[in-house]
């Protein structure tokens, strides 16, 4: 059965994918192992300098660009930022090394490097939508960022500040749809698209879930073939309690782009949140095969499994796509969560619980998270008051929760 108000993990694949090119990128994964991945001036040499004759050609902005695509639709993100790194190095004027790179920072959750990297990007090129759409990304990292615990801490509160960054976003794409005007007529539909999908997923910040679905519908109009746009749409629609319209157009996602890990990981979960359990579980593994360096494949893959009652292999792959994601991502840790409770780790549970709860502005989360904080186990001492908090600030963001309402009730006579 769907979980009332799940988790909302914002969308991990909220730009556009990057066009793959796989036997260019093959070609130059030889860069890899040549020595080369670094432009040839940065090398020093000790024994002195290299004859003419035996100097290596110096390899060009381009061919780190196209090794950086490569990984990086891959998801490896690690490997994709040193190839655009060394990219930008190589000309540090290339658009699509310093997209690439902005894109690859903001993966990795480095947000302010990234507004700087596409900041410059945009300076040398104010008409590029693709840089703006970049950027209000790097901004909506930002956001979210502003919400994380600090290590230890159970936050209960909306954080202050967080909203400049989403102003900031909601900015740079009213400058992105003012370049609209300078593109040709047979552009603008696909970059509008990107636009509106853009805003959709600022607006699922914002708790506006109609408004979201109307954003995301806007761009699947505009480019109906953008798996991208459909796995937001879907996404938003099973937060808005609409799974069987979910399951339908995150599967349109997947007959769009079939070896996509993300759109098939997607179509798991919500297939198990749906009770199909067998089709559900090799379509998890499928994602994960697909996308092994994926936090997000293994992840659902975790999910799924917890939702089929295999805590093994739930926990096993949660803790997983949390390493992988090297931070926090709320819908896994409230799953983690959720085993470690069942577990009775209370220690463990609340700090999962904390982080999803503050992340991911979960009623559920909250619910939780009060939970084991009115529990007690050994070494782990009950905290009421937290508690009640926890349950007041998942009543907060719904309203109708029974069993907060319930929580309270009890600490509350």
């Amino acid at each position: 059965m769907a979980q009332q108000g799940a988790p909302y993990t914002g969308s991990t694949v909220s730009n556009f994918s990057l066009k793959r090119t796989p036997g260019l990128a093959l070609a130059a994964l030889g860069l890899l192992s040549t020595g080369y991945f670094f432009p040839a001036a940065a090398q020093s040499s000790a024994t002195g300098p290299v004859p003419m004759t035996q100097q290596a050609a110096p390899i060009s902005a381009s061919s780190y660009v196209t090794v950086g695509q490569f990984y990086y639709g891959q998801g490896n993100f690690q490997r994709a930022l040193v190839a655009y790194g060394a990219a930008v190095r190589a000309n540090p004027t290339n658009p699509d090394a310093l997209l690439g790179l902005g894109r690859t920072q903001t993966r990795l959750g480095q947000s302010s490097a990234a507004a700087a990297t596409l900041t410059r990007l945009l300076e040398l090129d104010p008409a590029n939508i693709s840089a703006h759409v970049a950027l209000s990304q790097a901004y909506s990292l930002a956001f979210r960022q502003d919400r994380l615990p600090q290590s230890g801490e159970i936050r209960l509160g909306q954080p202050a500040g967080g909203d400049a960054n989403l102003r900031s976003a909601l900015a740079t794409l009213d400058a992105a749809e003012r370049a609209l005007s300078g593109l040709p007529t047979a552009r603008r539909g696909t970059e509008a698209s990107k636009i509106w999908n853009e805003r959709g997923y600022i607006l699922r910040f914002q708790g506006d879930l109609r408004g979201a679905i109307r954003a995301f519908q806007e761009a699947s109009r505009l480019n109906p073939t953008e798996s991208v746009i459909l796995f937001n749409l879907a996404e938003t629609q099973y937060a808005g309690g609409d799974l069987t319209a979910a399951i339908a157009t995150i599967q349109r996602a997947v007959l769009a782009q079939p070896r996509d890990a993300l759109n098939r990981a997607y179509f798991a979960r919500l297939l198990a949140e749906g009770g199909n359990f067998a089709v559900a579980r090799p379509q998890a593994a499928m994602a994960v095969q697909l996308a092994p360096t994926s936090a997000y494949a293994a992840g659902q893959y975790g999910v799924v499994s917890y939702l089929a009652r295999e805590p093994l292999t739930a926990r096993v792959q949660l803790e997983r796509a949390l390493e992988l994601s090297g931070g926090s991502y709320p819908d896994f840790s409230y799953y983690l969560g959720r085993l470690n409770l069942d577990a009775g780790d209370l220690t463990r549970a609340r700090s999962n619980f904390g982080d999803a709860a503050s992340t991911g502005q979960s009623a559920d989360a909250y619910y939780f998270l009060g939970l084991s904080l009115e529990r007690s186990g050994t070494g782990t001492a009950a905290q009421p008051q937290q508690a009640a908090q926890a349950y007041r600030q998942a009543l907060n963001l719904q309203a109708d929760h029974p069993e907060a309402a319930e929580g309270l009730a009890r600490l509350q006579p």
